[in-house]
């Protein structure tokens, strides 16, 4: 127990439910320690239960006989009792002898297994919850989504000798690579390997046999390589002459016979690290969002001064055969022109087609220019179009005071974006994997990843199919080039056209399919709102739709607080964050306490003619998508498409694996971190704990604690007990023993503001303040709303644009039917109701990297709606990690003993 904590005290109303209470916890191994009967109606005894191992603790209890004790209300046996809020942790290292016991007294109990443990959730006399583990503390180990190609194999064994694994990073460097070095060296360890970082990378030379010398005489017959393709293909080479660089090392005396026998095989893994994205056989690349959070921080800060001046800029960005840097980056800051080199501009003249879409833009109201260009965009013919060429084409044509800007370097700098560490941390346990798997017939793997999954294949063929590209582009075969690129790169190419060109009358509908369409914001506000009501828009107008904003939220529907939009009045919403329509928690109910009146937003709806409906928020948006399914029988006005594009920091809406906001609100933490880890370190020896957002979900404490390297996190999902803060205490102890006394060392431990009432962001830090005994300090720090503001990031606008984009695609699939059926009896005016199936009412969201509709009928029954949250989280086999990354257990034997004691 933490010291201050002695005892828990169980209060039982009748001698029969103290006599219960007491046989049911003894039966279950605590031990009856002392009686104490003053009078009939004063009992108490104790009861204790020793704790079972170092991590653990002891737990005792006192109860007593009180007449005037509150009976607690049973839990209904319908329901999940592991979404309880409070319960007491026991470890047992038999939960099938638990059950035994629990049914010969007849306990009532569920059975669950969650986070890759066994759990008992039980009830004793007096209807608490007791909750047995086979897993309580989150011991090293992790698992991988069922949806990976190749799961983390649990038989992986290393070989009778410790495996001895190198770690290096080559080629051009990128954000990311140093996170890859961590969890290598620390997951290495973890799985009984002895890891080796391989300073200044690799390099191809005649030195290549000593190399393998050093290798060998190190021991080291494995590397995991983080690098570009040419980096990889190098360590591919250097595999397939291993066997002869150890046959010469031999013959010349420079290695024993004994050491070419035992390393006669190379094992090589390979990680992309990239900032182009430019690798095949992967979604993405460690580098590329951090690469592309540069670049759009640089124009936005261009944006302000090419406003201010009218001015038209150029910005220069990497990718030589790539242009995911720069359509990203056109997407995220809606620049006016991309040229990427798998599609270069259509028709014989670029510089016309170019000067079109620009002009139109300045007719329109447009004061600033911006054109994006990638180093190898070339024209229909591969002449290059470069930088200075633009320019003058905007100077001679256009007549606009026009700069250069070439961004460079300044591409790779700067801290690693959330998403690159998380992407580099879950790869690299993968590649230590994939060399405990190894065998010397298996071809080097690649570790990347497909549809939020990692997988890992064969290097080689990946390194094929990246210059398959470049071939294709070189033969003029732009159409090739485009499907060797994932499907998300074309739909997100057509998406930027979709939101930036203007007046094209062949993507415009015919006049009686057009719609007008509602668009509201509901809930808290988040990064990428605007952006997706800005994709909407423009979209909706190419289309020939009419946008209406609704303000306010339902309560402004109800009120009429409505606008017609038209195509400049949403310029520059990609990068604003907040809400711009104003956003509100109230939904339209029936009858329901603290509701909007079902009447009056039905009312205005069929008053303002909106024939689609799209709702932007949170769960307050979810909630009102199922309120608004639930009374379409009764009001007709309803009978429309009405669409979700979920929108909130705490990522808990289901039906989508990412919500519009929960990147920023991710790397604003991170940000966050990273200051107060400096501040730690500097006070020497200061533990702080972080409090983050997230309601009843741990996605952001989970996701934040592998970016940033968090101690341990408290979730939701898991709860908070005695126990846990015991073991945590003497992790952090076992920490401090084994760092070097000389130097000042600041750790994090992050808690979802909704883990628990009663263990506080406060009490957490005060109890480990109280129970370092001086080998450390602890401060709190409550990031509060900084995670809901400030500018959205690059990844929250492009998702935010391509959802939009395809939010439009949906309300036009749901209404061509019942408007064509209308225009082929020539009715006057279209019909109320447009649509009535199930599938018209639906979350637009995200799995793996595929945009989905998921009706709301279907995502009821996968709902927690006490808890706001879905019932099952893909993230789930992060958790794990954290503590592992941490380094639980792997401590000097200092450390060792403290733990023991």
């Amino acid at each position: 127990m933490p010291k201050g904590f002695a005892h828990i005290v169980l209060h039982a109303s009748t001698p029969e439910d103290f006599e219960s209470t007491a046989n049911f916890y003894t039966t279950l191994g605590f031990t009856r320690l002392v009686d104490e009967n003053d009078t009939d109606d004063e009992r108490r005894v104790w009861l204790k239960l020793d704790a079972k191992d170092a991590l653990t603790t002891d737990i005792t209890y006192k109860l007593t006989l009180t007449p005037s004790a509150r009976v607690n209300a049973e839990p209904a046996a319908n329901t999940d009792w592991s979404l309880e809020e409070t319960g007491v942790v026991l470890p047992t290292d038999d939960i099938d002898l638990i059950t035994q016991k629990l049914e010969s007294i007849g306990a009532p109990f569920q059975k669950k297994y969650i986070h890759h443990s066994h759990r008992v959730y039980a009830l004793d006399p007096l209807e608490n919850l007791v909750v047995f583990t086979d897993n309580p503390t989150h011991p090293a180990g992790s698992q991988k989504p069922e949806t990976a190609t190749e799961p983390l194999d649990k038989d992986a064994q290393p070989a009778t000798r410790t495996r001895r694994i190198g770690v290096l990073t080559s080629g051009g460097d990128a954000p990311g690579m140093n996170p890859v070095v961590r969890a290598v060296v620390r997951y290495g360890i973890s799985k009984g390997c002895d890891v080796f970082a391989i300073y200044e990378g690799y390099q191809e030379r005649e030195g290549r046999l000593s190399a393998a010398e050093n290798l060998v005489k190190r021991g080291i017959d494995a590397l995991i390589v983080c690098g570009g393709d040419g980096s990889l293909t190098g360590a591919d080479v250097f595999r397939s002459e291993w066997g002869g660089l150890v046959e010469e090392l031999k013959t010349s005396g420079r290695i024993s016979e004994e050491e070419a026998q035992t390393y006669q095989h190379l094992t090589i893994v390979g990680l992309v690290g990239s900032i182009d994205n430019d690798m095949s056989s992967t979604d993405i690349t460690i580098g590329a969002v951090t690469s592309l959070h540069r670049i759009c921080e640089s124009v936005d800060s261009i944006n302000t001064t090419a406003l201010s001046h009218s001015r038209a800029f150029v910005i220069e960005v990497m990718g030589r055969h790539c242009g995911w840097l720069a359509l990203m980056a056109g997407i995220a800051t809606s620049a006016d022109f991309v040229f990427i080199p798998e599609r270069p501009p259509p028709g014989d003249d670029w510089k016309n087609t170019m000067c079109d879409v620009i002009k139109r833009h300045r007719t329109l109201g447009k004061r600033k220019t911006v054109v994006i260009v990638a180093e190898g965009a070339v024209d229909k013919y591969l002449n290059p179009i470069r930088a200075k060429d633009i320019k003058n084409v905007l100077v001679d044509e256009l007549d606009l005071d026009t700069r250069v800007t070439t961004l460079g370097h300044t591409q790779r700098g700067g801290p690693a974006a959330a998403f690159d560490r998380i992407l580099a941390t879950i790869q690299s346990v993968e590649a230590v994997e994939a060399v405990l798997r190894s065998t010397p017939d298996t071809p080097s793997p690649l570790i990347g990843m497909s549809s939020n999954a990692v997988t890992s294949g064969p290097l080689m063929k990946a390194v094929e199919l990246t210059h398959e590209v470049a071939t294709a582009i070189g033969e003029k075969n732009f159409a090739r080039a485009m499907e060797l690129r994932d499907p998300q790169f074309a739909e997100e190419f057509d998406a930027y056209n979709m939101t930036t060109v203007v007046d094209d009358e062949s993507i415009r509908l015919p006049e009686h399919q057009r719609l007008r369409i509602g668009i509201m914001h509901v809930g808290a506000p988040a990064g990428g709102m605007n952006a997706a009501t800005r994709a909407v828009i423009r979209c909706a107008l190419n289309r020939g739709h009419t946008p209406i904003i609704i303000y306010n939220g339902f309560p402004g529907l109800a009120n009429g607080a409505c606008a017609e939009m038209d195509w400049i009045s949403v310029d520059g919403w990609t990068s604003i964050g907040g809400s711009e329509l104003g956003t509100n928690r109230k939904i339209p109910g029936m009858d329901r306490k603290g509701t909007v009146d079902m009447g009056k937003v039905t009312y205005h709806l069929q008053q303002k003619n909106i024939q689609a409906l799209l709702l932007v928020g949170g769960f307050e948006a979810f909630s009102a998508l199922v309120n608004l399914e639930e009374a379409r029988g009764k009001y007709p006005s309803l009978c429309i498409p009405i669409c979700h594009i979920p929108a909130t920091v705490s990522n808990n809406v289901p039906g989508t694996d990412y919500s519009l906001g929960s990147d920023t609100s991710l790397n604003s933490i991170v940000e966050s971190c990273d200051a107060i880890v400096q501040s730690a370190r500097s006070s020497r020896r200061r533990v702080f704990v972080v409090e983050v957002q997230g309601g009843k979900t741990g996605y952001l404490a989970v996701e934040a604690g592998l970016a940033t390297g968090a101690n341990t996190i408290y979730i939701p999902e898991e709860g908070i007990s005695l126990s846990r803060l015991q073991s945590d205490v003497k992790h952090l102890m076992a920490l401090y023993l084994d760092d070097d006394a000389d130097k000042s060392e600041g750790r994090i431990i992050l808690r979802t503001e909704g883990v628990s009432d009663a263990f506080t962001t406060d009490v957490i830090s005060s109890i480990l303040k109280h129970e370092g005994h001086e080998l450390f300090d602890s401060r709190t720090a409550v990031l509060g709303h900084i995670q809901q503001g400030g500018t959205p990031s690059p990844m929250d606008r492009i998702r935010a644009t391509r959802l939009g984009v395809r939010a439009v695609e949906f309300m036009e699939l749901h209404t061509a039917a019942a408007l064509n059926n209308a225009h082929k009896h020539k009715s006057s005016s279209p019909p109320i109701e447009l649509t009535t199936v199930p599938e018209s009412v639906a979350v637009i969201g995200i799995s793996g990297v595929d945009v989905i509709f998921s009706p709301v009928t279907e995502l009821k029954p996968q709902t927690d709606f006490k808890n706001r949250k879905p019932t099952s989280a893909w993230w789930d086999y992060h958790r794990p990690l954290v503590d592992l990354l941490s380094g639980r257990g792997l401590f000097t034997p200092q450390a060792r003993r403290l733990r023991e004691e």
